[in-house]
Formats: structure tokens, sequence, C-alpha cells
């Protein structure tokens, strides 16, 4: 909980620095700045989930609903 709290800290505080250097300077001579340019914690990405399994489910049916109670 408290990277959390530290990380949409630094995100905000990204966004404003990135603002502010945008403001001052010269479009002649470079890029845009980007939040990512000013925040010290990388943002880690998720790993895309698994596809749920594709298989034969008889086996559960005949556990799980064929069982006589």
């Amino acid at each position: 909980m408290t990277h959390a709290r530290q990380q949409d800290a630094w995100n905000h505080t990204a966004s404003v620095l990135a603002m502010l250097a945008n403001v001052n300077r010269d479009p002649k001579k470079g890029r845009a700045f980007k939040p990512t340019d000013f925040h010290p914690m990388p943002v880690t990405k998720r790993a895309p989930e698994p596809p749920p399994l594709q298989g034969d489910i008889r086996m559960l049916k005949a556990v799980f609903v064929d069982k006589a109670p």
C-alpha cells in the first residue's frame, strides 16, 4: 500500500514537472517532455494473462454434476 501511495504521488509530481518543462522549452530544439522522463520509479508492466484453458470438461461434469447425493 505504501508503494502504491508513493507511485501515485510521483505520478502527480512527474506530470507537473513535465508540464513546467514543456511550457519553458523551445519547440524548435527538441521533443516535448513526458511524465515518464521525470518519474524516478519505473512503472512495471503486468504480464499478459494467459488465455483460458480450452479442454474437455466431461471429468468435471462426472464429478460435480452427475454425482448422486
